[in-house]
């Protein structure tokens, strides 16, 4: 005899059974993770409050909120540099929250 026992990788069929309905749980948690991160709102500001953006977790941006006082016409360049950096931010809070809630986003998984 040659030691083989059969099934798959040498797991018997009650364990892969096992294994496939542990796996299809874990999918499923991770896809309510992910609904609610997609769902959940996140905001940021720059500028001392001047500019605030509010993004959801799937990335859609959903308002951005400008001081009246932000708004220089001679300076636009420093509006537009607030507002990149208000949804940078955004999107730095929506990465994190993936990598603590979706271990395995950092996986590739």
């Amino acid at each position: 005899m040659n030691g083989y026992r059969g099934g798959f990788g040498g797991f018997g069929g009650g364990n892969l059974g096992a294994l496939m309905k542990q796996a299809q749980k874990m999918q499923e948690e991770m896809g309510r993770i992910r609904e609610e991160i997609n769902s959940t709102e996140f905001t940021a500001s720059a500028g001392g409050g001047m500019v605030e953006v509010v993004m959801t977790g799937d990335r859609t941006l959903k308002k951005v909120t400008l001081k009246p006082e932000v708004v220089d016409p001679d300076d636009i360049e420093m509006l537009e540099d607030l507002i990149v950096a208000s949804v940078n931010d955004c999107l730095s809070q929506i990465s994190k929250v993936e990598k603590e809630k979706l271990p395995s986003a950092n996986m590739g998984i």
